[in-house]
């Protein structure tokens, strides 16, 4: 019976020090899925980045297609008006 005594606090302290380590647990799982949610949402950020920039460049190089055409005619006007 003394030997039950005296063992029951010590188990008590076990149980209580598993008790902490759950919950340290559960905190540490759940600032890695907050982690992950980050993660995502920044890999989402970053795709649509990715999209506005191929658009801005697709946008960049037509302007310089009309540009480049614009100057051709320039030149042609100017080349016919130097003949007459």
């Amino acid at each position: 019976m003394k030997t039950l005594l005296k063992a029951l606090p010590i188990a008590a302290f076990v149980a209580l020090a598993g008790c902490a380590n759950n919950t340290e647990l559960s905190d540490a799982r759940a600032t890695a899925e907050a982690a992950q949610r980050s993660a995502d949402e920044a890999k989402a950020a970053a795709a649509a980045a990715e999209r506005a920039a191929a658009d801005a460049q697709a946008t960049a190089n037509q302007a310089l297609q009309t540009a480049n055409e614009a100057n051709t005619k320039i030149d042609s006007a100017f080349k016919k008006s130097m003949y007459k």
